[in-house]
């Protein structure tokens, strides 16, 4: 049998890893969407888009949140974890020791004793002549990325559902606050009619008519506010926060959250950048791809050098030398193994072109419900308009005695409806803007470090006061 040399050792060492070399995969995309822009935003996973509402409240919950909540820090710890098993790969997983001491007593019956010492100290190093160690080092690093990967998701989720709780309660406060414009005007109808009445100007029905009116209103307030707080407690959980000051801030500048104009859909091709759920199942597939080499590397012959030196008695010995492992009874698991990880990578592929796809509809069916959205809000915006002016006469008229109180509360009633839905409808197109965004991948590099200053805060929202007081 030929001796294997050192020389031909560090030559088996440098060949070319056994397995195959993972390829980025490619998708056929089209070039751009229906309805969206043919300019490209490759860069939109590091805009902070959630300060075009122009809405500094929102601002500071989503740039202190992005760190504090429990869900991004626990993605964070993936990473680190991640990261350590990454660095028990490679040389650290190669090379090996131990170190056992024993003593014990020597000499029977009647004689004398000795005190007998053992040390044993042994090393070893396996050598990486297939590139099983370096597939499996390829490996971990694969996962340390799919870890940062999903550490983006992660924050995407939450942005998500921080906008929603934030819009929702910013909803339910104006619906809340409509319904209370309500419930005073219709107390002051009431007043009205109950004088009709002492002056022989109104019926008994009338008047119950109008207390039913007035009680209905009274009746829709309470499910108004409780949604209202829910979301905000929904915010304050998001912040890992107490309920009760986040309560006390949302109160202080009640304002409707609303739509940015600007629209920026980018192009399909942005996504395999930008969008993180597709990041990371590509890491995914990098790392199911590297652990073929390193079940194609486990079914072939392994090299190690070992070496013993061993203290015994104050007799010394040591062995050194290349050991040989060949898998030959375990030839038939091992290459079952190998079979299901080959298919275990076609199933990360087949993940992450179904990610792809997904990615694509996402921001298509964002694109299309943003437009039609926009055409609703307008529409019922203007209707509720309408229905206010209307309303506005008929007070006047009923006043006058020119229509009766059945025909003004059916106003009435109308009008605050069409305001409620007109509110709905802002709502609805303000969550849906932020579904667009979030579906190309925008903010999800973005970490929150920088909230707006308090100062900058009370001026911003001063004037958003100023601006969306409800018209009586």
């Amino acid at each position: 049998m030929k001796t294997l040399t050192l020389t031909a050792v560090l030559l088996l060492t440098g060949c070319a890893a056994v397995g195959p070399n993972f390829q980025a995969p490619t998708a056929d995309l089209p070039s751009a969407y229906i309805g969206g822009t043919t300019r490209s935003d490759a860069n939109a996973a590091e805009t902070p888009w959630w300060r075009a509402y122009h809405d500094a409240r929102l601002t500071q919950y989503i740039e202190t949140g992005l760190s504090q909540n429990l869900s991004v820090q626990l993605a964070q710890e993936e990473i680190v974890q991640a990261r350590a098993a990454l660095r028990q790969t490679g040389i650290n997983a190669a090379v090996s020791d131990t170190n056992s001491l024993s003593r014990g007593q020597s000499g029977g019956t009647g004689q004398s004793s000795h005190l007998m010492t053992n040390n044993t100290l042994s090393a070893g190093l396996v050598l990486d002549l297939f590139g099983g160690l370096r597939r499996e080092r390829e490996s971990a690093a694969a996962g340390v990325a799919a870890a940062q990967a999903n550490l983006q998701v992660v924050r995407l989720q939450w942005l998500a559902s921080m906008i929603a709780a934030y819009a929702n309660a910013r909803y339910y406060q104006q619906a809340a606050a409509l319904t209370r414009l309500s419930i005073h005007a219709r107390a002051q109808t009431l007043t009205v009619t109950q004088n009709q009445y002492k002056a022989g100007g109104a019926t008994t029905y009338e008047v119950d008519q109008g207390r039913a009116a007035l009680e209905t209103a009274r009746g829709d307030l309470p499910q108004y506010v409780a949604l209202y707080k829910s979301n905000t407690y929904a915010i304050a959980k998001l912040l890992n926060r107490p309920a009760a000051p986040i309560l006390a801030e949302m109160n202080r500048h009640p304002h409707q959250l609303h739509a940015p104009g600007k629209v920026s859909s980018g192009v399909p091709a942005d996504l395999l950048r930008n969008r993180p759920d597709i990041r990371y199942q590509q890491a995914l597939l990098h790392e199911a791809v590297a652990k073929i080499g390193v079940d194609d590397a486990a079914m072939l012959p392994s090299l190690s050098l070992s070496g013993t030196v061993t203290d015994k008695a104050g007799v010394s010995s040591w062995f050194f030398g290349p050991q040989i492992s060949l898998p030959l009874l375990t030839h038939g698991l091992l290459s079952a193994q190998r079979d299901a990880q080959i298919s275990a990578a076609k199933q990360a592929e087949l993940s992450w072109r179904s990610t792809v796809t997904n990615a694509v509809s996402d921001v298509q069916v964002g694109l299309s419900n943003l437009h039609q959205y926009k055409i609703r809000a307008a529409a019922l915006e203007n209707s509720a308009s309408s229905y206010s002016s209307a309303l506005a006469q008929e007070r006047q008229n009923y006043q006058s005695g020119a229509i009766t109180l059945v025909d003004l509360l059916t106003v009435d009633l109308d009008a605050t409806t069409a305001q409620i839905n007109a509110a709905s409808a802002v709502n609805d197109l303000a969550l849906e803007w932020a579904t667009l965004q979030i579906a190309t991948g925008a903010g999800a590099q973005v970490v929150g470090s920088n909230p707006i200053p308090a100062s900058q805060l009370t001026a911003v929202q001063s004037s958003r006061k100023a601006s969306s007081k409800v018209s009586k």
